[in-house]
């Protein structure tokens, strides 16, 4: 049976001490201050000599396993490539993948009814890894807290104010995007806007109707608002407003805009012609809404950004509250135009 490599063998094939390939293991390379070409010449070695490393052992000493835990409170694995949570787990496992490190999915905090908890046996099921990135829609605050206050490694993709517990967070830039959109709006002439909502609110969806309502109302625009689902959007509410003096209509997410693209079709309403349109989500590239106004989300940066904030954590180079905003791509052109 062939012998595991050892870290002496990583020490002899990169030429340099054991001692500096245990402290590079360690994840202790920034602190003594190991050089890049150093740490390079280490994973070389590693790779070379297929070594694994002692995963258990080394999490019992205090050291770094080199392994990100991934949670959600939601079921979101597997995904299809046109799922809201693709690009975010997209951009997690890039970054992993450039720095290094393995993912380990917690998906067994799952239980029978179906919610998810990360202290659903007793104790910290992430504690395997060395820091967790956590995302979804929905939130148990009482969770966070406890994970910040026993120190343990985290951050969450979406902005999280928890009272009374420092969260690090990767979020997206919605008020600058919505600020553009706004303005787009009003530099067509637009004086009465729309805004279509959907019925489940969560933070994400709050941010952006909030954002809206803010910037609406610095522009002076009239701006009636209604959270309808989806099948709830039809051809007579689009003649509803029409009628009430709306000649834009901003929509906070695709399936909305699918559903508004539908009943403006069945009804002859005409778009951008007898109604100027703009979605606060990425729109897929094909289908009714393809070449619609809309802006897009950061998601696959937002997972990336969030490898590298919670590495940064991990070796001590920002504090526990830092808060990262990413920047959504500015409103395409398409369906915006001057009121009829």
């Amino acid at each position: 049976m062939r012998r595991r490599p050892s870290q002496r063998d990583i020490a002899r094939v990169a030429g340099i001490s054991q001692a500096t390939v245990s402290i590079v293991l360690n994840g202790k390379a920034d602190e003594h201050g190991i050089a890049a070409a150093t740490r390079d010449k280490v994973r070389e070695a590693m790779r070379e000599l297929g070594y694994v490393p002692d995963v258990a052992g080394r999490s019992l000493r205090g050291g770094r396993n080199g392994l990100i835990g991934v949670h959600t409170y939601e079921r979101v694995f597997p995904v299809r490539t046109d799922d809201y949570y693709h690009e975010f787990l997209a951009g997690i496992e890039e970054k992993a993948v450039e720095m290094g490190q393995d993912l380990v999915l917690f998906a067994s905090t799952q239980r029978e009814d179906g919610t998810r908890s990360i202290y659903g046996s007793g104790g910290n099921r992430l504690r395997l890894a060395d820091g967790a990135i956590i995302l979804g829609l929905e939130r148990r605050d009482e969770e966070l807290s406890r994970l910040a206050a026993e120190g343990f490694p985290f951050v969450f993709i979406g902005r999280r104010d928890v009272p009374g517990a420092q969260v690090p967070y990767v979020a997206a830039d919605y008020a600058t995007a919505i600020a553009g959109v706004v303005d787009e709006l009003s530099s067509y002439g637009h004086l009465r806007v729309g805004y279509l909502g959907g019925v489940l609110r969560r933070g994400p969806q709050e941010e952006r109707r909030e954002a809206f309502g803010q910037f609406a109302g610095r522009a002076r625009l009239g701006a009636p608002e209604a959270l309808l689902a989806p099948e709830a959007v039809t051809g007579g509410r689009l003649r509803e407003l029409l009628a009430s003096g709306v000649t834009a209509l901003v929509v906070e997410s695709f399936e909305l805009a699918s559903a508004v693209a539908a009943a403006a079709a069945g009804e002859g309403v005409r778009i951008p012609g007898d109604l100027s349109v703009a979605c606060l989500d990425l729109l897929p590239e094909t289908g009714p809404t393809a070449g619609w106004s809309h802006i897009a989300v950061p998601r696959r940066e937002m997972g990336a950004r969030a490898v590298g904030l919670l590495l940064a954590l991990l070796d001590g180079r920002i504090p526990a509250d830092r808060h990262e905003v990413v920047a959504c791509a500015p409103l395409t052109p398409g369906t915006i135009g001057p009121p009829r």
